[in-house]
């Protein structure tokens, strides 16, 4: 006997399943982190390839640091702030902990004094953040990531052609 395996109507759309919060979150952060390291690298190296931490000042690979928080990245107000998320090097990040005496000290020189009391306070606010929220910020941040190299792109083309003449 023959057992025949059964199979769809033609007629009948198999649903697509939504990727869940979780993933999309996973997704929204590793665009924000590509920003945040290219950010750095660009305003302390001039360079994609090249960043310093911004707490103990090596330089590195970018593909050897992090994107390090002040405010721990369980808080969704702060999660995708771009003041509260720097460059770090992995062994300050997770080794040190964010060596956060030192990450406070340049984040007041970076933006001002009172901006370590402000993120901590922001971090205190209820913030949901839903799967359309999230979208919309990793399709912001690819499109940021993509002009952050296009601005390099024409700065180097820029630099080429002046040491040509």
């Amino acid at each position: 006997m023959i057992l025949k395996k059964k199979c769809r109507p033609p007629d009948i759309k198999r649903k697509v399943k939504q990727p869940s919060k979780k993933t999309v979150k996973g997704r929204a952060w590793s665009a924000f982190s590509k920003y945040i390291r290219l950010r750095d690298a660009l305003k302390t190296t001039g360079t994609l390839t090249h960043v310093k931490c911004i707490t103990c000042g090596k330089l590195l690979l970018i593909s050897f640091c992090d994107a390090g928080h002040f405010v721990s990245r369980r808080y969704n107000a702060t999660l995708f702030d771009e003041r509260n998320v720097n460059t770090q090097c992995r062994y300050c990040n997770r080794f040190l902990d964010g060596n956060l005496l030192e990450y406070r000290r340049q984040l007041i020189n970076k933006y001002g004094e009172g901006i370590d009391i402000e993120l901590e306070d922001k971090a205190t606010e209820i913030t949901k953040l839903s799967i359309q929220d999230l979208t919309n910020l990793e399709n912001y941040y690819k499109i940021e990531v993509d002009r952050l190299k296009e601005k390099m792109n024409e700065y180097t083309m820029h630099v080429g052609d002046s040491q040509v003449s």
